[in-house]
């Protein structure tokens, strides 16, 4: 587009804005009731945005500055769980509107000798782009979120507690299924590494179910404390896991020590620690 004619545009929408918005509203039934809304949850000001994005258009500005605008539209859309459809539903609005202001414009300054395919081209370009940018941006927010939230659930589903130095306890809860067995092979021997561990309490009492796979998996990984230099004791094996354990003929190392309660182990190696002080 030939200098001069973006500034005609973003003068005739900067003098209108207020006109803009109302136009917008008023096109957009889902919007028109969610801006205070998505204001106060999300600090989200979708006018004043929208207003923005006109002006990336008119102007032709579709380089970094556009790109950081849709980058930090769509952390934030992804940050405060506003969704896509609702996106989508808002930036069509905004071209639809900007268009119909454009078409106002052409009869009312008889600006037929601008380049109209140019226009045309520019503005649709630059608000697809930031679609893009936007989509990507928040894609990439919610694989991250993603991420982090298996990675804490890995690390709640093997958590060795610090009893005190050299002493560490590993409780199982719930269903120990394949994945929860993988997050427990891959943790433990690490973590006793990292904490130097010296012994290393697993308490079985809080399992609400376990198959003799998985069980087989874990009296591996407890055999490889022992390599690491680290005595292994097990608590709270109650009747029934005990009944599969012997059906399928699994048999704990010699060395592995087994006990009752977990309270009356803790107990037992916190006094033991504290006779050697």
């Amino acid at each position: 587009m030939k200098p001069g004619y973006q500034e005609t545009y973003a003068n005739y929408f900067s003098h209108r804005q207020e006109e803009f918005q109302q136009a917008l509203l008023s096109d957009a039934d889902q919007v028109r009731g969610k801006v205070n809304e998505v204001l106060l949850v999300g600090n989200i000001d979708l006018l004043d945005n929208a207003h923005k994005l006109v002006m990336y258009a008119l102007t032709g500005e579709d380089g970094e500055a556009l790109s950081s605008f849709a980058e930090k539209e769509g952390v934030a859309w992804a940050q405060h769980e506003l969704t896509l459809s609702f996106k989508l539903e808002w930036v069509q609005t905004i071209r639809r509107t900007m268009w119909g202001f454009l078409e106002t414009l052409q009869k009312e300054e008889d600006t037929g000798s601008i380049p109209f395919f140019d226009l045309e081209r520019q503005v649709n370009d630059t608000i697809d782009q930031f679609l893009n940018g936007f989509f990507l941006s928040y894609s990439r927010y919610k694989d991250a979120l993603l991420e982090a939230q298996q990675k804490l659930v890995e690390n709640l589903s093997a958590p060795i507690i610090p009893l005190s130095k050299g002493v560490g306890v590993l409780p199982l809860i719930g269903e120990v299924d394949e994945k929860r067995v993988a997050a427990i092979e891959n943790k433990i021997l690490p973590e006793i590494n990292h904490l130097q561990l010296e012994t290393l309490i697993i308490d079985f009492s809080g399992i609400a179910n376990i198959d003799s796979t998985s069980m087989n998996r874990i009296m591996t990984t407890i055999h490889g404390t022992y390599m690491m230099g680290c005595e292994c004791v097990i608590t709270g094996l109650r009747p029934d896991i005990v009944l599969t354990l012997t059906k399928e003929d699994l048999t704990f190392d010699s060395k592995i020590i087994t006990k009752g309660s977990l309270e009356q182990t803790v107990n037992d190696y916190l006094n033991v620690k504290k006779a050697d002080l």
